[in-house]
């Protein structure tokens, strides 16, 4: 299935892709940030793979991807150039005038969370009866909503706007920005300015997972208890970037200079920039299909305090006492005929100064040392028919080095189950529509009553994912 499929990207060409948004974050510690992120739906503001390129190019949308919104090796191409074919009908001077390239996407939706090693009054309203229990909801919900559109404003400058709402309609701006393709005649060259998805191999905001444990990497928003870094590599970030690809995009990088918001709006809370460096290459294994390989690096620096006025009002913008962090690791898209993995390897350190929460101009807690921690995952995609896939991930963080020495070595740790299935009874030009239904478990160490607990945070997620 695979091998037809790339077949019929190379034999027709492409058609879109899909940045998303994953709204719940998973924070490492056990604390009860992590219980309530699992009420927060992942799934609330999933942008999707957007038909308005089919309509556009009047191919169907598996030309583009293995399953919607996840993008074949083709229609990483067609990403790399700009949403554009390479010949006269990318320029909108020569589109119909009738034609807007704006997709809708949304979930109506039905799913349990369970969590346990909640801390609950057994006597609502008295604190003194506070003890562990297990909290149990479920129900119909819905989710966000996306509005997105993309594509050329003119051959070889192309834009993103992605505003994404809410289940209760309040808008923000996910992704928002324009690119200069192929400057100087040469792919190699591309230039693009605003808030954009990290050029992360394996995508957070096309990814095949919905539930509310599921739908987000733990390895890409992982922080140990305590740290007060605000930096996840799964977030959009605003900034630029210097990208290039070969024709093929089988080799390609991306180098970009971000803000230190983390992809918040407004100027950032200190005079500080970020970098992100990442390489890929891949190979055509003939039958196997396609498989990649990459490398990437984020080194930045965060403000351990704020200027004041009046003695404790914090001035906006003036974070100084600036300390690193970084995170490095591998990434892989390896297909085996019908069978994909996709394995992850992240590791991270957060100085002393982040990890303890210390303002540099104070003194660190005694023995005080960077907190540093190793994750990775491996996720799997069985594609049973164009309209069929099973998926399946695991995935693991470990810490190596507590900040605080007197911290339990395994306060934080974390392994997540997800699997799933998605099936498409739909996929035209015009509209998209898929059945998805997915589980999803997270354990972590930690919680409000011990730090060597073990805190269990379970999602069952049933809904109807569609684009128009």
């Amino acid at each position: 299935m695979i091998k037809w499929l790339m077949a019929m990207a190379l034999g027709t060409v492409v058609v879109a892709t899909r940045p998303a948004t994953a709204t719940t974050r998973a924070v490492g510690g056990g604390d009860d940030r992590a219980a309530v992120a699992a009420y927060e739906v992942a799934y609330s503001a999933h942008s999707g793979a957007i038909p308005a390129f089919a309509r556009k190019y009047g191919l169907p949308c598996s030309a583009c991807h293995t399953a919607w919104p996840e993008l074949n090796a083709f229609g990483q191409t067609f990403r790399d150039n700009g949403y554009q074919l390479m010949n006269d009908r990318d320029s909108p001077i020569w589109q119909n005038p009738s034609y807007i390239p704006v997709t809708f996407r949304a979930t109506p939706n039905w799913h349990w969370e369970r969590s346990t090693k909640q801390p609950v009054d057994s006597v609502p309203g008295n604190a003194a009866t506070t003890a562990p229990a297990t909290i149990t909801l479920s129900g119909f919900d819905i989710s966000g909503m996306d509005l997105w559109t993309v594509g050329t404003l003119y051959k070889n400058i192309s834009f993103v706007l992605l505003p994404s709402a809410d289940a209760t309609g309040a808008f923000h701006f996910e992704a928002m920005f324009v690119r200069f393709d192929n400057l100087w005649n040469n792919r190699w060259v591309n230039f693009k300015v605003g808030k954009f998805e990290l050029d992360n191999l394996i995508s957070e905001k096309r990814f095949l997972f919905l539930s509310g444990n599921g739908g987000v990497y733990q390895s890409y928003h992982f922080l140990p208890a305590g740290d007060a870094n605000d930096f996840g590599l799964g977030d959009n970030q605003i900034g630029a970037e210097l990208s290039g690809h070969s024709q093929n995009s089988y080799t390609r990088y991306g180098l970009a200079v971000l803000g230190s918001s983390s992809g918040n709006p407004g100027l950032p809370t200190s005079n500080t920039y970020d970098a992100y460096l990442t390489l890929s290459h891949a190979v055509d294994a003939g039958g196997l299909g396609v498989e990649r390989l990459g490398a990437y690096a984020y080194v930045g620096r965060r403000p351990t305090y704020f200027q004041t006025s009046g003695g404790t009002t914090q001035i906006p913008g003036t974070g100084t006492g600036n300390k690193p962090f970084y995170r490095i690791g591998l990434a892989g898209d390896f297909f085996f005929g019908d069978l994909e993995f996709l394995p992850f390897f992240l590791h991270a350190s957060d100085n002393a100064y982040l990890a303890t929460g210390t303002a540099a101009n104070a003194a660190l807690p005694p023995g005080a040392k960077n907190a540093m921690w190793n994750s990775g995952f491996l996720e799997a995609h069985y594609y049973v028919s164009p309209q069929m896939v099973f998926t399946g991930r695991y995935e693991t963080v470990r810490m190596s080095q507590q900040a605080d020495p007197a911290t339990p070595k395994t306060l934080g740790n974390t392994d997540a189950y997800s699997a799933g299935i998605r099936w498409y009874p739909i996929m035209f030009s015009r509209a998209g529509l898929s059945w998805h239904t997915e589980v999803s478990a997270v354990r972590m160490v930690g919680s409000s009553f011990a730090a060597t607990d073990k805190m269990w945070l379970t999602s069952l997620f049933s809904g109807f994912d569609f684009d128009f």
